[in-house]
Formats: C-alpha cells, sequence, structure tokens
C-alpha cells in the first residue's frame, strides 16, 4: 500500500508545481483538469498520513512489547496497538476505493430532463413528483443549487417535459445513475374505479460541458426568438425573450425561456446544447465502458427501466441491483441518498475489480 502510495504523492508533488506555472494558468482547460486532479490527490495525501501514523504506531508497539521491560509502557503499546490494528484495514479499504480512476465528468454540474412517458396525465403528475423529489434532495443537505432552464406544464398538473439545472460539488458523480426509465404504479388522480395504473417517465442527467469541451460553430446553430409562453400555452410577456437553439448537423434543440432577458435566456440555451453533443459523445463512451465491465448501473442504455415506485406496497425498488426499500414516501420526499450510495457501492466494486491488476 505505501509503495503505491508513493506513487501518487510523486503525482501529486509533480500537479502541485504546474498548477503555479504561468503557461498552465493561461490554458484555461488544463488549469481546470490540473485543479481537480490537485484536489482529489491532496484528499489521498490526507488518508496517506494517517496511513503512515498507524502504521508507524504499530511498529513502535511492537517493538515496546518485544522488549517488555517497561509494564506501563507495555500496557500503552498494547492499546495502541490495537487501535492501529482496528483503523489499518478500514483505512486500506477507504484507500483502495480513492485509488479507483475518477471519471473526469463525475465533477460536473448537470442539466436533468423528465419528460412524461407512457401514462397521459398520470405521466405527467408522475414526472412532477420525481421534479419535486430531485429539487428537495437538492434543497437537504447537498449544499447545491437548482435553476429552470425549460418546461412543459402537463394538462392536470406536473409536466410533460421539464429541464433544470444542478449546481455543486461532484453532482454528476452523484446523480449519473437517475437516468433511464421510472416507472410508478399506483391508482391515479383521474382513475374513479380505483384500479392501480403503471405509469412511467424518463430521466436524463447531462454532465454540463463547459466551452473548451465543445466547440460550437456559430454557423451551425439557427436561432429563434419567442414570447414565453405560461400556463395553458398563454404568452406570458410580449418581448420575444425566450430562445430556441438547433443545432443544424444533429438537429439537437435546446430552449429556454425562464429568464426575462433574452441574452440570459441565450446562455443557459447554449448551456443545454451544450451538455446535450457532450452527453452524445459521453453516452457512446459510457456503452463501450460497459461492454468491457458489463457494468450494472451505468450501461450507457437511456431507454432501460431502472426504477419502479410502488405506492400500494409502499416501496420502491431499483432493477439494476436488485435494492427494494419499503421507505416510498420519504424517498419521494427526497431522500433518495440510501439508494445512491447502494449504487455508486456497486460501481465502485465494479471498477476495483477492473483495476485490482494495475493497482
Amino acid at each position: 500500500m505505501l509503495e503505491k502510495l508513493q506513487i501518487v504523492k510523486q503525482r501529486f508533488d509533480e500537479v502541485s508545481d504546474l498548477i503555479i506555472q504561468p503557461d498552465i494558468i493561461s490554458d484555461q482547460k488544463r488549469y481546470v483538469q490540473l485543479n481537480k486532479e490537485y484536489k482529489d490527490l491532496r484528499a489521498l495525501m490526507d488518508e496517506r498520513a494517517k496511513y503512515i501514523e498507524y502504521t508507524d504506531n504499530l511498529s513502535e508497539a511492537e517493538e515496546i512489547l518485544a522488549d517488555g521491560s517497561d509494564a506501563e509502557m507495555v500496557e500503552m503499546a498494547k492499546m495502541q496497538m490495537d487501535e492501529a490494528k482496528s483503523a489499518i484495514p478500514e483505512l486500506e479499504e477507504k484507500i483502495r476505493m480513492m485509488l479507483i480512476p475518477k471519471d473526469p465528468e463525475d465533477a460536473k454540474n448537470v442539466v436533468v430532463e423528465i419528460r412524461a412517458g407512457t401514462g397521459g396525465d398520470e405521466a405527467s403528475i408522475f414526472a412532477g413528483d420525481l421534479y419535486r423529489m430531485y429539487t428537495k434532495y437538492v434543497d437537504g443537505k447537498q449544499g447545491w443549487s437548482h435553476s429552470t432552464v425549460d418546461f412543459s406544464e402537463g394538462t392536470s398538473g406536473g409536466f410533460k417535459e421539464i429541464q433544470f439545472e444542478i449546481t455543486g460539488e461532484d453532482v454528476y458523480g452523484t446523480l449519473k445513475f437517475e437516468a433511464g426509465v421510472h416507472r410508478v404504479q399506483r391508482v391515479p388522480q383521474t382513475e374513479t374505479q380505483g384500479r392501480v395504473h403503471t405509469s412511467a417517465a424518463t430521466v436524463m442527467v447531462l454532465p454540463e460541458a463547459e466551452e473548451f469541451d465543445v466547440q460550437i460553430e456559430m454557423k451551425d446553430v439557427r436561432i429563434d426568438f419567442f414570447c414565453s409562453s405560461g400556463p395553458g400555452g398563454q404568452s406570458v410577456n410580449t418581448t420575444y425573450s425566450a430562445v430556441r437553439l438547433t443545432h443544424i448537423p444533429t438537429g439537437l434543440v435546446a430552449q429556454c425561456q425562464d429568464q426575462k432577458s433574452q441574452h440570459k435566456n441565450k446562455e443557459k440555451a447554449f448551456k443545454v446544447l451544450r451538455s446535450r453533443l457532450y452527453d452524445l459523445e459521453l453516452a457512446k463512451k459510457q456503452e463501450e465502458d460497459a461492454a468491457k465491465r458489463n457494468s450494472q448501473v451505468s450501461s450507457g442504455d437511456r431507454s432501460a427501466k431502472i426504477r419502479t415506485y410502488n405506492y400500494p406496497q409502499g416501496r420502491v425498488t431499483d432493477h439494476r441491483i436488485g435494492l427494494t426499500l419499503y421507505d416510498l414516501q420519504n424517498i419521494v420526499n427526497g431522500d433518495i441518498q440510501k439508494i445512491l450510495d447502494e449504487l455508486q457501492l456497486v460501481e465502485n466494486t465494479e471498477k476495483l475489480k477492473a483495476n485490482e491488476g494495475e493497482l
């Protein structure tokens, strides 16, 4: 373990030197990448210091016990040895997980898109429930923030579709497992016979691309301006502040009508367009990686049914890892951390197996 950590220390010293070089500081893309690497390596250096302290304490305790001449020192050495032997295996496991190569996308902010699927009005209501679930999670202990980009309301509540940004630390790394088809089983508000219906909504989690991640040629983009619309389709202002961008080579469309300023809407729409283009490439890469690893939780298949919310039984089941929790009310109120933790654990275990030869 110390040999592996010594290699990491060498890289940490190298990166520490690089990020203060003027030519690196002037190269924004390189500087951002190195800063992120520095932060990750700094965390590993902290764990390395703890590990060295415990292994030194263990060696010292063994020497004292071997000597055995001072009874009081022997007693203290036993306590020191027990503490070190208890801490070292946990610390080694933590360091192993930290040594797993991180996806560079994990640190990015995200654009989340929720679209109502099969199920008519009930699917729109469910899409609204998912939006509420994610925003309550974000507003909880995450220290993140969110803002709406664009939405189209359902006729009986909820949303036919909604896009919103989430900004914070390691947002994509935390929420990327939410991408896929979410299914709800319950008696709809519109159902008079009391029958349980199944409806669905699709969630997409796009890593927010910086300008240096995706270069968009302005000649490839058609820009349309229109009046923002509210419930029922009526115009809510008379100025053409809403913006729709069409990327001609791919046919991808991004629009924003949330801000009163045309300039701000255009800025947000470009952010979404960049993220969609970036996501196209990322989806191909994820599919290739998943095929190599036979990954359960990040296959890149955006049409896969990933989770069911069953109201009559009060349960939530994640089909990728066979996890069932009978805690539906808390989960739909934003308490999704336990699901995310389990998915992350499975992903890390798969990565550890794939990299154990290198580690």
